[in-house]
C-alpha cells in the first residue's frame, strides 16, 4: 500500500531468535547467569577481533563502566563531543566529573583538529597530566563516538591522546561493524583502537538484543575488572563479600539468545543498509541543494543511519520531516547539541561551529534493515517533491 507506514529504524528479527528464545526459557536460563550470555560475549570479541568482551544491560552502562576504568572521578574532566545522544555525555556526570564540549568535522564525529589545538593552548601538561587552565581539572578522559556508523579519525586523535596521557573510550554503539581498510589501524573494528571500546543493542541499532551493550578492550585485566563492576563486585560470591561499588549492569540470558541470533544476520543487514544508502545518495545528490552525508574514506562502514544534508536552508530540515510525516514516513532531525540541554548549561565549549551548522540542517530518513526499494523510492518521491 502506497500509504504503509515507513518508520525511521526498526528491528529485523526473521532469523534464530525466535528458537535460541524459546531455548533459553524452555532450560528455564531467563535472568542474568545463563550459556547464551558467555556464548553472545566469545561471539562479539571473535567478530570484531578483540580477546574478550564483558556484557552490559545497555550501551549507557557499558560507558559508564569504561570511564571509571580509566580511572574518572569527580576531581576530573572528560572531552566529549557535543554532536551526540546524550548517553554518551551522562555517564560522566554520573561520576561527577565534568565535560568538556569539543566540535565536530565533516564526518559528524570529533574533530581532531580541534582537540589538538584546545589540547595545545587551553591547556598545561604537567608530570604527565594534561591540566585545563580555565578550571583547573585533570583531563583524564575522551569519549570519541563514531557517529550513525561512521569512524572517526582515530589515527590523529590516538596521537593526541598519547601525546597528552588521555586515555580513550570509543563510543561504538552506532557503529558495530565499522572497519577500518587502510592506514595504521587497516582491519581494526571500531570500538577496539582506543583504551575501551562499547557498543549497544538497542531496539533501533543494527541489531539488537532488545536493551544491552558490551565493553571491549585489548587489556584482558580491564575486562576482567569490567566483569566484576558490572556483576555488583562480588570479591566471594558464595559468602557475598563485595570489596567495591559494583553495579547490576548484567544482561540477561533471554537478551543474550536474542543477540546470537541477530548477530549470525549482521554482515547481511550491512549489505542492506549499504544498498539502501547508495540508493537515497545516487538520488538526492542530483537535487538542489541537497545531498546526503559521505561516510569516511578509508573504511567500510555499517552504513547504520544516513544523513540527508540541507545545504543552504535551515528551514527545510524541519518542513521535510513534517512533509514525509504527512506521508506517513517517520524521519528525524540530528540530536539538540548537549552542550544546550538544560543539564549542560554553562558547561566547558570549545568553538563550536560545525556542530550547530549539521544540527539546523540534518534529517535522518529510514534505514531499516526491513526496508526495500520500493521503500527507498517512496522516500525519494517525498523529498524530489518537496518545496
Amino acid at each position: 500500500m502506497s500509504d504503509e507506514f515507513i518508520a525511521l529504524s526498526v528491528p529485523n528479527l526473521k532469523g534464530n531468535e525466535l528458537k535460541y528464545v524459546t531455548d533459553a526459557v524452555e532450560t528455564e536460563w531467563v535472568s542474568t547467569a545463563g550459556p547464551y550470555v558467555s556464548d553472545f560475549e566469545k561471539k562479539i570479541a571473535e567478530y570484531v577481533k578483540a580477546p574478550a568482551a564483558v556484557s552490559t544491560q545497555n550501551g549507557t552502562s557499558a560507558l559508564h563502566v569504561s570511564l571509571l576504568l580509566c580511572g574518572v572521578t569527580r576531581e576530573d574532566a572528560v572531552i566529549v563531543p557535543t554532536l551526540t545522544f546524550i548517553a554518551a555525555v551522562n555517564p560522566t556526570k554520573y561520576i561527577g566529573a565534568e565535560p568538556i564540549f569539543m566540535d565536530c568535522d565533516d564526518s559528524l564525529c570529533m574533530d581532531p583538529v580541534k582537540l589538538k589545538k584546545f589540547c595545545e593552548t587551553e591547556c598545561d601538561f604537567v608530570n604527565g597530566n594534561l591540566i585545563d587552565r580555565t578550571t583547573g581539572r585533570h583531563i583524564k578522559a575522551m569519549v570519541v563516538v563514531h557517529v550513525f556508523g561512521n569512524m572517526a579519525d582515530m589515527e590523529a586523535i590516538m596521537d593526541i591522546a598519547r601525546e597528552y596521557n588521555i586515555k580513550v573510550v570509543e563510543d561504538a554503539t552506532e557503529a558495530l561493524g565499522t572497519y577500518y581498510t587502510e592506514g595504521r589501524y587497516a582491519g581494526k573494528f571500531a570500538g577496539t583502537i582506543g583504551d575501551l571500546g562499547c557498543y549497544s543493542f538497542n531496539g533501533n541499532k543494527i541489531i539488537t538484543t532488545g536493551g544491552g551493550g558490551m565493553i571491549v578492550s585489548n587489556n584482558q585485566q580491564v575486562l576482567d575488572h569490567a566483569k566484576h563492576l558490572t556483576t555488583q563486585a562480588k570479591a566471594d560470591q558464595a559468602n557475598f563479600i563485595h570489596d567495591e561499588i559494583g553495579f547490576n549492569y548484567r544482561m540477561t540470558n533471554l537478551q543474550a539468545a536474542l543477540g546470537l541470533a541477530q548477530l549470525e544476520q549482521l554482515e547481511d543487514f550491512i549489505k542492506t543498509k549499504e544498498a539502501n544508502y547508495h540508493r537515497y545518495k545516487d538520488a538526492i545528490d542530483k537535487m538542489d541543494g541537497l545531498h546526503v552525508q559521505d561516510f569516511r574514506d578509508g573504511i567500510r562502514s555499517n552504513y547504520w543511519f544516513y544523513s540527508v544534508v540541507f545545504e543552504n536552508d535551515e528551514t527545510g530540515r524541519d518542513r521535510l520531516i513534517e512533509e514525509l510525516k504527512e506521508n506517513h514516513i517517520q524521519s528525524r532531525p540530528i540530536w539538540g547539541l548537549i552542550s544546550d540541554q538544560v543539564p549542560y548549561k554553562g558547561a566547558r565549549c570549545y568553538e563550536l561551529e560545525k556542530a550547530p551548522w549539521y544540527w539546523h540542517r540534518v534529517v535522518n530518513v529510514p534505514c531499516s534493515t526491513n526496508l526495500d526499494e520500493a521503500g527507498v523510492d517512496r522516500v525519494l518521491d517525498v523529498i524530489r517533491n518537496f518545496k
